[in-house]
């Protein structure tokens, strides 16, 4: 059984269709309400989401009140230029290697989270995110797989300005302010996917679509990104991996985020986020 683990007001939750089932609850205390413990332990989630044919839901999805899916993870990682369509539109090479960013984990914000515009080039990029699920290093490329926790939709907002103010440029701190990181609507396990690597994933700005590829346009698969940073630093469960962003980006054709623009992003079998842009304080 496949499962879908939200985070609606700091609580870990099961997501069946509309309705939502408070972990600890419907697990009988084997887990406690911290999404990040849950997924330390995905692979017993599978036996808790068989066990709710029986049982009514504690109530359902409020968009508005689902916080990120995964609140604390150790590292955050970015992928740079992994469509070949993106880095056409950059101007740059093909990377032989994948090129390897960190945002710090206070980006990250809810599915319906607003996005804090902190400089007049704010871009939008829409990502799979994948979610790991075993500590562990040096993890082959052939069982990458098996260590990851689930899926997850994230756009990966960047301030242009600050991204490249420095030569060479420094992209940790422009992808990293505040809100920058919106992640949901929930992480759903890998099983619940015929093909994990051929995923459908689009964004729309006030309902212009913006980006539309699939994520077997990567230039590096989830397979390699995770043998590749594993063979450098040991992975965590809940670390995530920005996969990277297709072409479409606001930056190609010198439009920004402005405030009251509106973002959806959604990926097939995970669903869309809502948020919405607004000035910073």
């Amino acid at each position: 059984m496949t499962f879908r683990l939200a985070n609606q007001r700091g609580r870990a939750a099961l997501q069946r269709g509309a309705g939502l089932f408070d972990l600890e609850r419907h697990s009988d205390g084997k887990f406690g309400s911290d999404p990040m413990a849950a997924l330390a332990r995905h692979a017993e989630l599978h036996a808790v989401a068989r066990s709710l044919d029986d049982r009514q839901p504690d109530g359902v999805v409020d968009p508005a009140a689902l916080e990120a899916c995964v609140p604390r993870p150790q590292k955050i990682f970015g992928i740079g230029l992994n469509y070949r369509d993106h880095a056409a539109e950059s101007k740059m090479e093909l990377p032989r290697l994948p090129i390897v960013f960190t945002k710090f984990p206070n980006c990250l914000t809810g599915p319906a989270g607003n996005v804090i515009l902190y400089g007049p080039t704010s871009d939008w990029e829409v990502e799979l995110v994948v979610v790991i699920g075993s500590r562990g290093r040096d993890f082959a490329a052939a069982d990458a797989w098996r260590h990851v926790a689930g899926l997850t939709c994230g756009q990966d907002i960047s301030e242009r300005r600050t991204q490249f103010a420095t030569k060479p440029p420094q992209f940790n701190l422009g992808k990293s302010f505040d809100t920058f990181g919106p992640i949901g609507p929930a992480v759903v396990s890998v099983d619940h996917f015929a093909n994990p690597d051929d995923l459908g994933l689009t964004c729309d700005v006030n309902g212009e679509r913006k980006q539309n590829a699939r994520t077997s346009d990567l230039i590096f698969p989830v397979s390699e990104l995770v043998a590749y940073l594993s063979s450098i630093t040991t992975l965590e469960p809940g670390d995530l991996i920005f996969t990277g962003t297709p072409a479409g980006v606001g930056a190609a054709t010198g439009t920004y985020l402005k405030e009251g623009d509106v973002i959806e992003s959604t990926i097939e079998g995970i669903g869309t986020m809502r948020n919405v842009c607004v000035a910073k304080p």
